[in-house]
């Protein structure tokens, strides 16, 4: 079984365990995002059976937050990585035991830290010496049990293989590792902190094995002598995640049983040595993208100076990771025709959205069968960084609707926003009152 669930899918690629995109577009509109839940299923079980058992899969809310994707992964077995006070909650409400949720980010606020301690998380990734105090000051803290906290390091060493360096470079993210080395009296004083572990995030989409096997050595290694340096005991390592998915041309996926058997040589001396220390893998993209696809509408087909345009729908309003992940060369996701066979005759199509913008190019001369007005176009691979990470009031079009397909059956899991909704939060100035 491949990691992408293909041998799950019906004989078209247009249909989602058995209802056709079509029917799906028409019952619930475009623009339309669209999940697969035995595609993510098969997705984490890959993953799963690739890992040493030793190590614990966390899911990272922030590629696709919504609470019945976290919810379906975490009936399969992963925990939670959180990095707001929405996540959290939409975390616990998924039904992820507080012991299972980490929580991260470099710009927490006391209600944040707070929530944190008063939910009894599994650790707190605390990303600088300032928020070490903060935290160790807050009077929640100081009134149970002592908190406790993973040191985020930000690593004298680089990474290769990174579609985006998190590590090993200037970053907001972290303590440096030299300045972490030079604090052990600081941490020393804390009172209401219990240090019991060490998080590092070198960066995402990589897909190359190795990559991730170098990491994570590196890491085990970091995160064993700085706890040696430091004084503090070794229960919890995340060492990141970050594994990629092949959006591009000339990509190809990760090879996870080469990962997994690289991961089980590199661990098990670790575990050895530390037998009590729990290991984690924090993934987002990897185990959300296969699942997704964001479904627009075309309403009209134009020509420009040679070239044919498909105006849709929707856009980069709603997927701009669809511009080109981590790379400053337009590169198309993988798009195809909702409702045409491939097998007739394809033409180059720049598919747009209804944006206001130059930039609004979802796919650049991608080539299609003949689209005209009210045809369906599917961009694939698109579970992971869609309304999450897009600008979705930018001329007030709001976000879509979200829709997952789970043992054949079609659930709304998100409303679309409506016009009403994107007002309701406005205030209008009276400025004809008789007091201006």
């Amino acid at each position: 079984m491949t990691a992408d669930g293909s041998d799950l899918m019906t004989s078209s690629k247009n249909f989602v365990q058995g209802n056709a995109i079509s029917e799906l577009a028409d019952q619930f509109g475009t623009p339309l995002f669209v999940y697969d839940s035995d595609v993510l299923a098969a997705t984490y079980r890959a993953l799963r059976d690739a890992l040493p058992r030793t190590v614990d899969v966390f899911y990272s809310l922030k590629a696709n937050p919504n609470v019945s994707v976290c919810a379906l992964l975490h009936s399969f077995g992963a925990g939670a990585e959180v990095s707001s006070f929405a996540e959290l909650v939409t975390a616990l409400r998924a039904g992820v035991a507080p012991e299972d949720i980490i929580f991260l980010g470099p710009g927490k606020d006391e209600r944040e830290l707070a929530a944190c301690v008063e939910a009894g998380i599994h650790a707190i990734v605390c990303e600088s010496l300032d928020e070490l105090d903060l935290l160790d000051s807050l009077p929640v803290a100081a009134s149970g049990d002592v908190v406790p906290v993973l040191i985020r390091v930000n690593p004298a060493f680089g990474t290769k293989g990174s579609g985006l360096a998190m590590g090993g470079k200037p970053r907001q993210f972290g303590i440096d590792e030299a300045e972490l080395r030079r604090s052990k009296h600081r941490i020393a004083a804390l009172r209401n902190i219990r240090v019991m572990g060490v998080h590092v995030y070198m960066g995402t989409r990589f897909l190359n094995h190795e990559d991730v096997i170098h990491n994570t050595q590196r890491i085990l290694a970091l995160a064993e002598d700085v706890a040696g340096q430091l004084g503090f005991p070794l229960e919890t390592v995340d060492f990141g995640g970050g594994l990629g998915v092949a959006y591009f041309d000339n990509e190809e996926d990760m090879d996870l049983d080469a990962l997994g058997a690289g991961l089980t040589e590199v661990l098990s001396p670790f575990s050895l040595r530390n037998p009590n220390c729990r290991m984690i893998m924090e993934l987002g993209r990897f185990l959300t993208a296969m699942a997704g696809t964001y479904v627009v509408r075309a309403r009209y087909v134009k020509e420009s100076m040679g070239e044919s345009f498909v105006v849709a729908d929707g856009g980069t309003n709603h997927h701009m990771a669809a511009v080109g992940v981590g790379s400053f060369v337009k590169r198309n996701f993988p798009v195809r025709h909702a409702e045409k066979s491939e097998a007739e005759e394809l033409r180059p199509y720049n598919v747009t959205g209804p944006l206001c913008t130059p930039n609004d190019v979802v796919a650049k001369k991608v080539r299609l069968p003949t689209v005209r007005p009210g045809d369906l176009l599917a961009v694939e691979r698109s579970g992971a960084y869609g309304p999450t990470a897009s600008p979705g009031l930018f001329l007030s079009h709001g976000f879509p609707a979200e829709v997952m397909v789970h043992k054949g059956q079609a659930h709304l899991i998100r409303d679309r926003d409506t016009t009403e909704d994107l007002l309701a939060r406005q205030h209008l100035v009276n400025f004809h009152s008789a007091s201006g």
